[in-house]
């Protein structure tokens, strides 16, 4: 019988190895690592990071990049906590508050499509109008104080579930779902791989790229939701730098910079390293200084594995 080629088994699993590993050694070096408080801790973290990964799969997929998630999420609680305070119901907010997000992913989206530019400077572009639009509408003072029913969604529970992972989990099963089963999944496969095999097969491809960016706004408005209820607070710097964190999960998870292949558990099990990695580094005592130096560390080595798997 032929052995298991090592290369193919790193290649397929090395990031069920690597969150294995690292979930020992942290597991010996605290004690209150592997506790269920700890546990329900790491992954409640990482859904609102974890939710907008999956977006950013859609966007990487197809070869683009979307810097803008962090000021989607900002700009997204914001409204999200101005329609609150201005005496309107948590429903109406929370469709706000998606259709915000959503929005400015399409806008995203269609100026990178019709402008024919990079992704990379229209949504860092993007991350700045978000982000002043923000500190525009607050002067820079959070918004705060909402009524328990709005706190329930990133604070409470469901048949002893935080709400916020079973929002996480069910935003992953859908995409899982939307990529395998759909039209859409495959043309975002199939942009990825070659776009211009995909426009001459009459395929509006500029039309599914930027519905693509909206999926991105969309998971960032979900987000936006779960953090500002959890805080209780809508804050101008709310989603500062969640993009490294996600990028670096998409990409740590599989998923191919430059496009056309990825699968959305490997995003899962991706950010839930970093969720790890993050809670590790706390219990640690590692100072957050120190903590932008492994993130910018581990973002480095994502991009060198997603090379070496080319």
């Amino acid at each position: 019988m032929k052995s298991p080629d090592i290369r193919h088994i790193m290649k397929n699993y090395g990031i069920v190895i690597a969150f294995i590993f690292i979930c020992i050694i942290l597991s010996i070096l605290s004690p209150v690592f592997l506790t269920k408080i700890n546990i329900i801790n790491i992954v409640r973290q990482t859904s609102i990071y974890g939710i907008m990964a999956v977006g950013m799969t859609f966007v990487i997929l197809t070869g683009g990049i979307d810097l803008s998630v962090g000021s989607l999420l900002a700009v997204s609680g914001v409204a999200c906590a101005g329609m609150l305070k201005a005496g309107f119901g948590p429903f109406p907010a929370f469709i706000v508050t998606i259709l915000v997000g959503t929005f400015f992913g399409l806008v995203n989206g269609f100026i990178i499509n019709a402008g024919k530019i990079t992704p990379f400077v229209v949504t860092l572009g993007m991350m700045s109008i978000a982000r002043g639009l923000t500190m525009l509408y607050t002067k820079g003072y959070p918004i705060s104080g909402f009524d328990e029913g709005f706190r329930k969604i990133g604070g409470g529970y469901f048949i002893g579930i935080p709400i916020p992972i079973i929002i996480f989990l069910a935003t992953v099963a859908l995409a899982w779902l939307i990529l395998t089963q759909t039209r859409l999944g495959r043309y975002t496969y199939a942009i990825g791989g070659n776009e211009e095999t995909v426009r001459l097969s009459g395929i509006n491809a500029p039309f599914f790229k930027t519905l693509i960016y909206g999926i991105s706004g969309l998971t960032a408005g979900i987000s936006a939701l779960i953090l500002t209820s959890r805080l209780n607070s809508a804050e101008t710097i709310a989603g500062t730098g969640y993009e490294l964190d996600v990028i670096a999960a998409v990409v740590i998870g599989g998923t191919s910079l430059s496009g056309g292949r990825g699968a959305i558990w490997g995003t899962f099990i991706g950010a839930l390293l970093i969720g790890v990695i993050n809670n590790g580094m706390n219990l640690l005592g590692i100072t957050a200084y120190f903590q932008l130096v492994v993130k910018g560390i581990i973002i480095i080595g994502a991009v060198l594995l997603d090379r070496l798997r080319d």
